[in-house]
């Protein structure tokens, strides 16, 4: 089964280009002012990947990843493309299978779209939020949309929070199409450790909770915790990942281990 989390850096990096610091979201000047841009090459290793069948062990990959995202007005988009088994390695658990999965995530300003200032308490700005999964076993294809927001979060600074309703338009194998279930999706960069040269250290992570699901036989969810060191050209980082029931498979149904750690290595190039 494909890996339908991203990865650390897939989860957290749209938060890096967010202050740390709180603000409110401010378009009464100039709506461009805000505007953005970036993309980055990911090279991923993954060891114990779930959910896996007991008898067959985690998975493990190496992965290519293409990452973008950028602000423009009243729009932010993030997105990524993953290329699995990129180094066509027969001993790579997806060698022969899905080498292709794809996420893009835009939000809409409602601050800005109604030129008011929404924020209150630690709310920053409040979006629709859109996300969209493609690839996978069986080809499958689910829209999420909801409402998110920037949370500012003590320590953490800017937390990234959305609500969505789940729809499944098509493949999936025993997916029901149609609305099925919800899903809280959070993520944070935080640098903790500044070096001389500018570099830094940075905690970044993600939770991702899937509930209420009609064809999952429980809650699922899983959280990823990741240490990267960035430059401006580079980062490397390791990610310790712990899903629980897994896409809301219950552990052991099907034979499958559904909780349990994954780790994660990444190589990136920032442009």
């Amino acid at each position: 089964m494909a890996n339908f989390i991203k990865s650390a850096w897939a989860a957290a990096v749209l938060t890096a280009a967010c202050s740390t610091t709180s603000y409110a979201a401010d378009y009464s000047d100039d709506l461009h002012k805000n505007d953005y841009k970036w993309m980055q090459f990911n090279l991923m290793h993954t060891i114990d990947q779930l959910p896996y069948t007991r008898s067959e062990g985690g998975y493990n990959d190496t992965y290519f990843e293409m990452e973008f995202g950028g602000r423009s007005g009243m729009w932010q988009l993030y997105g990524y493309v993953d290329v699995f088994d990129v180094l066509n390695d027969r001993h790579d658990d997806k060698h022969h299978g899905d080498n292709l999965y794809m996420k893009f995530a835009p939000r809409l300003s409602l601050d800005a779209l109604t030129g008011k200032d929404l924020s209150f308490g630690p709310v920053q700005e409040v979006y629709i939020a859109n996300l969209n999964s493609i690839g996978g076993p069986d080809g499958l294809f689910e829209t999420f949309i909801g409402l998110g927001s920037d949370v500012d979060v003590p320590w953490l600074g800017t937390v990234g929070a959305n609500l969505y309703a789940r729809h499944v338009n098509e493949g999936g194998g025993g997916n029901t199409t149609g609305w099925n279930g919800y899903q809280i999706s959070m993520n944070w960069f935080k640098p903790f450790y500044t070096f001389s040269n500018g570099t830094f250290v940075a905690y970044q992570g993600y939770l991702d909770y899937m509930f209420d699901a009609k064809d999952s036989s429980t809650d699922g969810s899983d959280m990823f915790n990741g240490i990267y060191w960035h430059s401006d050209r580079f980062a490397v980082g390791y990610g310790l990942k712990y899903f629980n029931d897994i896409y809301g498979l219950q552990n052991g149904i099907y034979g499958l281990k559904t909780t349990g750690f994954g780790h994660y290595f990444d190589v990136t190039y920032k442009f």
